[in-house]
């Protein structure tokens, strides 16, 4: 059998998965400060219609523009390797197999809805984004959607990334990005931060408030986000299902799916087409992997929170460590958030999906060894993932194993020669400090109202 199974151009997907579909139960609606659901034109100011359409869509599979499946051929399909010299490296009978969405151009998984995002905006006659990225994956992949699509973008960096990895500032700036180190002094949101804590690593959720204020305020720009939103999910979805077919062409099925998660697009992307299978009766696990640093799942509250720290956002049902947890600043920049998305979170809490979190020196363990016997150095968010897939190999777990290496780690050399240094610090975020983020949250009635 080949070690790298290929499709042909002609099997990228024309649509989109939608799970919401398929879900055993609906799910539970964004609310508003009142305590009461909001409906799709509390959207409007931030999203053009077409995205508004599938955020609230149950429609199952949803068609993809040719102008967006256009762009896709650049690197898709995607190739699926069986990773012989890992298993040879590990000693074990399992099967160990890899989608390897490292080969967009922005390095990522994050460009499958990042053209997406950028051409329903352009169709609606925008022409600026405000966006926020963690380790810069998401602000990359957007920047050169934006640069195909002919869009100006605004990127809000969280701070401790911005310092960490210049060189995926200088690529969003290539594309021709603006971007700010958050918290900045562009928005009320990040200079409140800034006067409280001046040395702030900064957060996802701070960089939310900054992006989703800036398009607020100004009529030329909508807000763009790289995960958590159903709409993201949904474009994500490519991966999977072009997963089924190369798994199949390779004459096996996965015991366990596993992808590393911090706002869940990644992991939904390659297994929500597989939970389609489970739900209709497949053996199959789903397995979402995060830091313990950054514990959401593992150690989170599922209830309504803010998905940002000023409170900008819709409330949104998910597992939260509290919308003002800062995290320390660990290299994977971009499992750094204090929720998940909602969908993934419901999933989680009716026991369709497992979660398992590790600290980040495991991690880079699994990185190197994944980089000397495989050849890619994995980004540190993917490093998760192939933590969780050697675990699940010597532990006899599952016999055919796939999972999903989200990006390659050409911009986090600094993080390799950390660790190679013996620098690297693992951080297990406490619980008592969980339950004092979420205290603020537990004082308050944050669910639906009773008329």
């Amino acid at each position: 059998m080949d070690t790298k199974i290929l499709l042909p151009e002609s099997e990228i997907p024309r649509q989109w998965y939608n799970v919401v579909a398929d879900l055993p139960h609906p799910p539970a609606p964004p609310l508003g400060p009142d305590g009461n659901p909001v409906g799709p034109e509390a959207l409007s100011p931030l999203f053009p219609m077409d995205l508004i359409l599938q955020e609230v869509s149950s429609q199952q599979f949803i068609d993809i523009p040719d102008e967006v499946r256009d762009i896709y051929r650049l690197w898709r399909p995607t190739p699926l390797y069986r990773a012989h010299r890992l298993e040879k490296a590990l000693g074990t009978d399992a099967h160990i197999y890899y989608k390897y969405e490292g080969a967009s151009p922005a390095g990522s998984h994050k460009a499958n809805t990042a053209v997406a995002q950028a051409y329903y905006n352009k169709k609606s006659g925008i022409s600026r984004l405000a966006t926020e990225t963690g380790a810069g994956q998401w602000g990359s992949a957007l920047a050169l959607a934006c640069a195909l699509f002919e869009l100006e973008l605004q990127v809000y960096m969280v701070r401790v990334s911005y310092d960490q990895k210049p060189y995926r500032r200088s690529l969003m700036e290539s594309w021709g990005a603006h971007v700010a180190s958050s918290p900045s002094t562009l928005t009320g949101a990040g200079r409140s931060v800034r006067e409280h804590d001046p040395d702030s690593a900064g957060s996802l959720g701070i960089a939310i408030s900054e992006a989703v204020e800036d398009a607020a305020s100004r009529a030329d720009t909508h807000y763009s986000l790289g995960s958590v939103l159903n709409h993201v999910l949904l474009h994500q979805t490519v991966i999977g299902q072009e997963a089924q077919k190369q798994m199949a062409m390779a004459g096996e099925y996965p015991d366990v799916v596993i992808a590393s998660c911090g706002g869940g697009s990644n992991f939904a992307g390659i297994a929500f087409p597989f939970l389609r299978d489970k739900l209709g009766g497949r053996r199959v696990r789903l397995l979402a992997v995060e830091p313990t640093a950054c514990p959401t799942l593992t150690k989170g509250r599922y209830m309504y929170d803010y998905g940002d720290t000023a409170g900008m956002t819709p409330l949104l049902k998910m597992y939260t460590l509290g919308h003002n947890f800062v995290p320390p600043g660990i290299h994977a920049g971009g499992l750094r958030y204090h929720g998940d998305a909602p969908l993934v979170c419901q999933l989680y809490d009716e026991g369709l999906v497992e979660a398992r979190a590790y600290p980040q020196k495991p991690v880079f363990e699994a990185a190197l060894l994944f980089a000397r016997s495989e050849g890619i150095l994995p980004a540190p968010e993917s490093a998760h993932a192939i933590r969780a897939a050697i675990d699940e190999a010597t532990s006899g777990a599952a016999r055919v194993i796939l999972f999903n290496l989200s990006g390659h780690g050409h911009f986090d050399l600094s993080a390799y020669d950390q660790y190679l240094r013996g620098e690297l610090v693992d951080y297990e975020y406490p619980s008592a400090l969980v339950e004092s983020a979420l205290a603020e949250l537990t004082s308050h009635h944050f669910g639906p109202r009773s008329s």
